[in-house]
């Protein structure tokens, strides 16, 4: 690999960019298809397949064989509110290779005893996102019910392009919820990138089952769509709470 492109790989991954390095397997030649140039590339459909998956592999295009190395950046999740079902989903996230960081300013609950081998946070989110902006392989899930905690990650998130953005609450909650954040100036195609009430419909009705629809609803969002290659997700949620 030359220099330059090692180069350009590393600034990407940096700047939490996928990237994908393309290597002609007939002639060698290599080069590097950022995220932002992807529809540009003639390999395009091929790479947004191997992003989705996140896996790098071999494809044929027009009789020629491609390997393409696929760097995306760790997915991570922030959750506003040490709850029930924060203490359910934080170990299922983990055993699925997400990192995983516990947002609540209530010390009370967010405390390292109620969540072992977890990154807990007991701050107000505009401090956590002071320090770990968020940005597209961002999931945000947002549990707290109390719009002092929850809009302001939920802002940040829909500012960021995040692939998922999902938050509890009934479809009264939810309503008021987007009176608030339309308020806010976000319009109506924007606000129904919120998935709520929260996870697949599975009739979910205890807080490890919450748990289990957000996260299956989570890696829809990040498998099923080219949201962290091209674009935002723009579906809505199903489950009611």
């Amino acid at each position: 690999m030359k220099l330059s492109l090692l180069s350009a790989l590393n600034a990407e991954r940096g700047k939490r960019a996928a990237a994908v390095l393309v290597t002609d397997l007939a002639s060698g030649e290599q080069r590097l298809v950022r995220a932002g140039h992807l529809k540009k590339d003639p390999l395009a459909a091929a790479i947004v397949d191997q992003l989705r998956i996140g896996k790098s592999g071999t494809v044929e295009e027009g009789g020629r064989r491609y390997f393409l190395t696929v760097q995306s950046p760790p997915v991570r999740i922030m959750v506003t509110g040490a709850v029930h079902i924060s203490q359910v989903l934080a170990p299922m996230a983990k055993m699925l290779d997400f990192e995983v960081a516990i947002v609540d300013p209530r010390t009370a609950f967010a405390s390292p005893e109620r969540f072992p081998g977890v990154a807990v946070h007991a701050v107000w989110p505009d401090a956590y996102l002071n320090e770990r902006p968020l940005d597209r392989y961002t999931a945000l899930v947002a549990l707290t019910h109390d719009p002092k905690i929850d809009d302001v990650a939920l802002i940040a998130a829909l500012k960021a392009d995040c692939f998922y953005i999902g938050a509890l609450g009934s479809r009264r909650t939810h309503a008021k919820r987007i009176e608030r954040l339309a308020e806010a100036g976000f319009d109506e195609a924007t606000l129904a990138r919120i998935s709520a009430p929260i996870g697949m419909d599975i009739g979910a009705a205890t807080p490890a089952e919450i748990a289990l629809a957000t996260l299956g609803q989570l890696i829809a969002a990040l498998r099923k769509t080219d949201t962290v290659a091209v674009a935002a997700p723009k579906g809505k949620a199903a489950a009611a709470r």
